[in-house]
């Protein structure tokens, strides 16, 4: 049984982070990077609860960034360099992105034709990689899915030169989307299969994210053996990169909301709640997945207190689509309900759909101190965004 007590003390709605769970996952993360002699580096993209940094910087190799504002967080809160892939860079961004990386993966030859030059005028030196699609992976959501036919994420075997213009030192593949070292293990199989000539040519391999590194049931020795497997084959490579950054975050927190509405439909209870899923869970509409809630189980056939969540946008499809919540008790308006694992994926995905305020942010220190980080988004926030 859940103590729901402990939530009345946070603000609602409020995106809560555990420090001593994200500690445990990093710990976790720098026993394979020993243990494997590979880099782990923090996505962005998935985990960037920047006041946690810090301690992130402590276990991990760094961080890699998918935007401008993405590597000059990283430099400026994690104070290291950025491993940084865009799809496109832009004009008036790879000057800084030269100045804020320390790795710059390209999408394509024509665009690492183009701006290869750029970095001659840095003192730094930025190394050089290229994203190839292996053609292969094992993620059943299409809008996930890289390596669709006609994706427009990396290059083909078919495209590539025979030999690798000598300002490339990398290769990068990114193909896995919450899957285990199995699934990994055979997206290398066609990595090889399709780039072993360029891997030889390499001095360092990205393997991407999408690596669930940190669930009770993935095989970290497998993937420790994997990793050291490779390096075997492979002794030019004097650097293997993993980005993760689900796996981060996973297990460390919670998205706190309150329930302010009870209505009927049809015989459906549904309790509205001061959060959206539209707006602030975006990845529940889009994977979809129905997320875990404290105090919930699934209904039954003996469920007397079944519910439907709604989010407080306008949009029709604003709840949860893929089944209801029972709850032991009847809900009443001003009760908690408490979104489990809601720090990756959440708050670097959130909108201003409809106006809707952002959750405050706050996180649990590891002597169990509440700090609030963000008071909940205001008006002149979303006004601000509209120019």
């Amino acid at each position: 049984m859940v103590n729901m007590n402990q939530y009345e003390a946070f603000p609602s709605p409020c995106f809560v982070m555990y420090e001593e769970a994200l500690e445990a996952n990093l710990q976790l993360l720098d026993l394979v990077q020993r243990e494997a002699d590979v880099s782990i580096i923090c996505a962005l993209k998935g985990f960037a609860f920047w006041h946690s940094f810090p301690m992130v910087k402590a276990y991990l190799s760094g961080a890699t960034a998918s935007s401008l504002n993405e590597a000059r967080l990283i430099v400026e809160e994690m104070n290291c360099e950025a491993h940084t892939f865009a799809p496109v860079y832009l004009e008036e961004e790879i000057d800084s992105l030269m100045l804020y990386s320390s790795h710059l993966t390209f999408n394509s030859l024509s665009q690492f034709e183009k701006y290869k030059n750029r970095r001659d005028k840095y003192k730094k030196r930025v190394s050089f990689g290229l994203r190839v699609n292996p053609e292969y992976s094992e993620i059943e959501t299409d809008l996930y899915n890289p390596a669709l036919p006609g994706s427009r994420l990396g290059v083909l075997a078919e495209q590539m030169p025979e030999q690798l213009p000598p300002e490339i030192e990398g290769l990068h593949f990114h193909v896995l989307c919450e899957n285990d070292s199995y699934a990994l293990e055979r997206c290398l199989q066609h990595f090889e299969a399709r780039f072993a000539p360029w891997i030889k040519q390499c001095k360092w391999v990205n393997f991407g994210g999408g690596h669930h590194i940190t669930r009770a049931d993935y095989d970290v020795a497998h993937l420790i053996e994997l990793l050291q497997n490779f390096r075997k084959r492979y002794p030019n490579i004097e650097e293997v990169i993993l980005e993760p950054g689900e796996a981060v975050g996973w297990q460390t927190g919670v998205l706190v909301s309150t329930v302010e509405d009870i209505i009927e439909n049809k015989g459906v209870n549904i309790a509205m709640l001061n959060i959206s899923f539209a707006c602030h869970l975006p990845d529940c509409l889009e994977m979809p997945y129905k997320p875990t809630v404290l105090s919930a189980h699934e209904p039954n056939e003996n469920s007397k207190f079944v519910y439907r969540l709604g989010g407080c946008s306008c949009l029709a499809g604003d709840y949860i689509g893929m089944g209801d919540f029972a709850f032991d008790e009847p809900l009443e308006v001003g009760d908690r309900i408490v979104f489990d694992d809601m720090i990756h994926y959440t708050m670097v995905k959130t909108t201003f759909f409809n106006g809707v305020k952002h959750p405050a942010i706050g996180v649990v220190k590891s002597d169990g101190e509440f700090l609030l980080l963000s008071e909940p988004g205001s008006f002149q926030d979303y006004k601000s965004k509209l120019g």
